[in-house]
């Protein structure tokens, strides 16, 4: 036991030795970030063609699976009108051929698994790598994994807007900007890992308040940071802005910052009416963190169009003109040669818009995402659960592939698609468990094995199904009545 206890104290003096590395390659490379949003067209599209042309010729070179997909493609003279003869790349490829796709054949899916099974607070794998799993916001879960470089970027990308905002009023304070993070609390998740890693004392203290705490253990953990910037889940930020309203949380942050969900009109209505603060979007994804980033003097999000190609496409796989909404999006991500993703399908609908912003970035524009929307059950006496309560769980388990939640009067009741082994039986009474910790005394949670999940029509997999109205207002009345 005391070697095993030593052997874990030496693995975490080494990651948060490589952690404060990673702090310290970010403060380099801000500067250079924070300009490139005044870089003109031009100068953005020839970093994006270097790029492309680094990325196809690391996947030719390093991965079996892009060698055979983009054999046509001269790696010297490659353009992103070539990108049109490559095929779209989607999560079942990545999926059935992860070991094929990565750069570094260390990077065996089963390793990776491994290590995010095990992975408790600052961990990088073989020293230079984070890998993540996707929560299956779009019914599938997945694995990916980051080089070094690319997990500063995603870093800089997020804040880089944020920060160029904050540097008149930051420029005479002293001490490290306060943040609060409501939202996944596992380091396998996107978001936890990137505030996990790039949190710093002298400069941007980052507390984290896991979505899944009691309501009333995140406003007390709030009213004691008091954050000056107010990030998480937009459903999250929306519930605390009502107990905001009702005087139960004292906050007066000065920027809020919404991500992981859609922020609906109404969302940002409440978010900006209760604190008077300006309310930055952040589109992201496990495969490629954050795509766009508000800018906070415009709509819509600006694309990190000097990160990566990202393509608004129709159903028949067509470019969307301005003021159109995709069927979705193909992104090239330009910065990550870990695990190489060119054309990679992401179900986002997105509306690009039309115009220069007053800004003056010329990063494309899209309106707020509103596709994909995944909303919390409501239960009897008002309670509600956020859906992460389940997709905290359900993401992390290796053996599920995808996986349907239907409410029910006592809980749930969990279809899932198998992998492989999983304990079905002990998932539910986890997930009950949940469930009673969130308010619910008696809940109980069923797990059933199914070959398939019907998509319906529109080949969508609605992840989150509630009780039907009528249900619910019988269930309300009887309850009140």
């Amino acid at each position: 036991m005391r070697t095993l206890r030593a052997g874990q104290d030496d693995r975490a003096v080494e990651g948060e030795t490589l952690r404060r590395a990673h702090v310290a390659a970010a403060r380099r490379a801000l500067p250079e970030h924070l300009a490139r949003l005044g870089w003109p067209a031009e100068r953005v599209h020839a970093e994006r063609q270097a790029r492309l042309r680094t990325l196809v010729a690391t996947a030719q070179a390093r991965s079996p699976w892009h060698r055979r997909r983009l054999a046509h493609l001269d790696p010297e003279r490659v353009t992103e009108a070539h990108l049109a003869d490559v095929p779209p790349m989607t999560k079942d490829d990545l999926v059935a051929h992860f070991d094929e796709i990565v750069t570094d054949r260390r990077l065996r899916r089963e390793c990776v698994e491994a290590h995010l099974a095990t992975a408790e607070g600052e961990t990088y794998l073989f020293g230079r790598y984070h890998a993540v799993a996707s929560s299956g916001s779009s019914g599938q879960r997945g694995v990916f994994v980051h080089d070094w470089d690319a997990w500063t970027t995603y870093f800089l990308a997020c804040f880089r807007f944020l920060l160029r905002q904050r540097r008149a009023t930051d420029a005479s304070r002293s001490g490290p900007v306060r943040m609060a993070a409501v939202a996944a609390g596992r380091p396998t998740h996107m978001s936890a890992a990137t505030f996990r890693t790039f949190s710093d004392p002298e400069r941007l203290a980052v507390s984290r308040f896991p979505v899944t705490l009691a309501r009333e253990e995140i406003v007390a953990g709030l009213t004691e940071v008091q954050p000056e910037i107010l990030s998480g889940y937009p459903s999250a930020l929306h519930g605390l802005a009502r107990e905001a309203e009702v005087g139960r949380l004292a906050i007066t942050p000065q920027q809020v910052v919404v991500f992981g969900e859609p922020l609906l009109p109404e969302q940002r209505a409440v978010l900006e009416r209760t604190w008077s603060a300006p309310v930055h979007n952040w589109w992201g994804t496990s495969e490629a963190n954050v795509v766009g980033a508000s800018c906070g003097e415009s709509a819509g999000l600006h694309l990190h169009d000097d990160l990566f190609v990202i393509e608004p496409v129709d159903a028949a796989g067509g470019a969307v003109p301005a003021g159109e909404r995709s069927s979705g999006v193909l992104l090239t991500n330009l910065r990550n040669l870990a695990l190489p993703l060119l054309r990679y399908e992401i179900s986002d609908e997105v509306t690009p818009l039309e115009g220069p912003c007053p800004c003056g970035s010329t990063f494309r524009r899209v309106d707020d995402v509103q596709g994909r929307v995944e909303e919390g059950f409501t239960y009897q006496d008002g309670v509600v659960v956020h859906p992460h309560v389940f997709r905290s769980r359900l993401g992390a388990e290796p053996g599920v592939l995808e996986y349907r939640v239907h409410q029910t009067a006592g809980g749930a009741h969990v279809q899932v698609r198998p992998a492989g082994p999983v304990d079905l039986p002990a998932l539910g009474d986890t997930l009950g468990a949940d469930l009673r910790a969130c308010g619910l005394p008696g809940s109980t949670v069923t797990v059933s094995p199914v070959d398939a999940l019907d998509r319906g029509p529109t080949g969508k997999l609605q992840r989150f199904v509630p009780v039907a109205a009528g249900d619910q207002a019988g269930r309300t009345s009887s309850a009140t009545g």
